[in-house]
């Protein structure tokens, strides 16, 4: 039975003032009947990531993302599924060709409002707009067989956590990668 997205984002329990805040107005979006759901709604909608670590929690299963050009995690677009741990499941598959995944922590690790800025996705623009992004922590073996989606991503690869922030340039998602790992008691250190 899949599980409903306003739930899911009721139940998290925000970390910080930043989380509070934007569940709040997640909450709000969702009340006032905007479809957040779908891309249909150009101003904001719901993603979901994944945060996939090895057994031994040492190692990050990246992907080099395409469009933004750098290492990162997994996610996509809940594209109308209401289940965002769900989603975030399917695309951690997809994205790195991994059969098994399973989940780290008991619920949302992270609730973020993401800005996504104005690019160009299968030969067509894409203004600017915000993810409304529930972020979880999963894990996978390392003995898994990794394959590249090229339509989305040029490279998967673990990378040591001591590693990541380095690789990536996304200073914001390293962020949240620390909060994300604070949750499980996991050492994470990064330059702000």
């Amino acid at each position: 039975m899949h599980k409903n997205y306003i739930e899911q984002i009721r139940a998290f329990q925000p970390g910080c003032e930043q989380e509070e805040a934007d569940r709040q107005i997640i909450l709000a979006l969702c009340r006032d009947g905007q479809d957040v759901l779908t891309r249909n709604n150009t101003v904001c909608h719901l993603t979901s990531s994944g945060l996939i670590l090895n057994e031994t929690r040492d190692k990050i299963l990246m992907v080099h993302h395409n469009i933004y050009r750098t290492w990162t995690w997994t996610g996509g677009h809940a594209d109308g599924m209401p289940d965002l741990e769900a989603v975030a499941m399917r695309e951690a598959k997809e994205e790195t060709g991994i059969n098994h995944v399973t989940l780290l922590y008991g619920g949302i690790a992270s609730l973020d409002i993401l800005p996504v800025y104005g690019h160009v996705k299968k030969g067509r623009y894409v203004s600017a707009h915000l993810h409304l992004n529930a972020a979880w922590l999963l894990q996978a073996s390392e003995a898994e067989t990794l394959t590249i989606r090229p339509d989305e991503n040029s490279d998967v690869s673990w990378t040591p956590l001591t590693e990541s922030a380095s690789r990536s340039r996304e200073p914001e998602l390293i962020r949240i990668f620390g909060k994300m790992l604070s949750r499980i008691g996991a050492e994470y250190s990064y330059d702000e």
